[in-house]
């Protein structure tokens, strides 16, 4: 497939990303209805806010957007993000040098443009026993390749074994259908990528996660991404359902907010999208979603 024909293939990635965030904006809302006991069930039910983010390129010309999806002070859910983004343009020189030592694509130099599609969710709790989660996919295409990324992961601040259980075996069982021996790669992968060197700890017990994949088969690989992203939420909402209602104390409320200061730790430091975002100019708002409502350091 030539690399500059791709237009329809950009097209229907970016409406799926559109899809799943529709189906999981849905499935979070009814959570916040179902909500009728505990501590805030008297709140509103919580609904997200939805704002449209733009990016300019330098020129000034239009460089793409999407949607920011941001719910906050919810029954179930403190803080969520649902976003989507379709952007494009070309990459500036910090970007290309960052791309060209990871994939060694020596052109982007010389042919710099780029387009990159995808979803991006984190969920930060009400309850500190019913587990934060992240979860995005992707597609991203330059001249010179095209390529699709994405996970999800569990990050519990009160870790269950069976909750660790259910949402890994729930992954391998989208993935397996794919070939057996995606889901122990990926998992592996999502081990060493959500790792936290200057803590010597993971931030959560893991999940799935891929990137720079590409088999030249375009249509399989994004059938791929697609699994990653049906998989989240039969592996997540089972698990809402089941703690949301638990009752806690202010300790568990407490190693809550040190853990989310771990989650935010991670993410300014090491995680890539974010690094992603802001240097091609993104919504910082829209980039920072992720960052929990509060957090705490001992």
């Amino acid at each position: 497939m030539a690399l500059d024909d791709m237009k329809q293939q950009k097209s229907t990635a970016s409406a799926w990303f559109r899809t799943l965030r529709d189906e999981i904006v849905k499935a979070f809302e009814t959570l916040e209805d179902t909500q009728t006991e505990g501590a805030f069930a008297d709140l509103p039910a919580g609904r997200f806010e939805v704002t449209e983010t733009t990016r300019t390129g330098d020129d000034g010309e239009d460089a793409g957007g999407g949607l920011m999806s941001v719910m906050r002070g919810g029954r179930v859910f403190e803080k969520v993000g649902v976003n989507i983004s379709t952007v494009y343009g070309t990459l500036g020189a910090r970007a290309q040098a960052a791309m060209m030592a990871r994939k060694g694509l020596d052109g982007m130099a010389d042919d710099p443009r780029f387009w990159a599609a995808g979803i991006s969710l984190v969920a930060h709790m009400q309850n500190p026993h019913a587990p934060a989660v992240h979860m995005n996919t992707r597609m991203f295409w330059t001249p010179h390749a095209w390529w699709f990324g994405g996970g999800s992961d569990l990050n519990p601040c009160i870790e269950y074994d069976e909750d660790t259980a259910h949402f890994h075996k729930t992954q391998k069982a989208w993935l397996d259908p794919h070939g057996e021996s995606h889901y122990p790669k990926l998992k592996v992968w999502a081990d060493e990528y959500f790792y936290i060197p200057h803590r010597n700890r993971a931030r959560g017990v893991g999940g799935v996660f891929m990137d720079d994949h590409c088999t030249g088969d375009w249509a399989a690989d994004f059938t791929l991404t697609q699994d990653l992203g049906r998989a989240f939420l039969p592996a997540y909402v089972p698990l809402v359902e089941k703690r949301r209602n638990t009752e806690w104390s202010e300790a568990d409320k407490d190693a809550q907010l040190v853990h989310r200061g771990l989650y935010a730790e991670y993410n300014l430091v090491y995680d890539r999208g974010t690094k992603f975002g802001l240097e091609t100019g993104h919504d910082a708002n829209a980039v920072l979603m992720s960052l929990p409502p509060l957090a705490k350091w001992v």
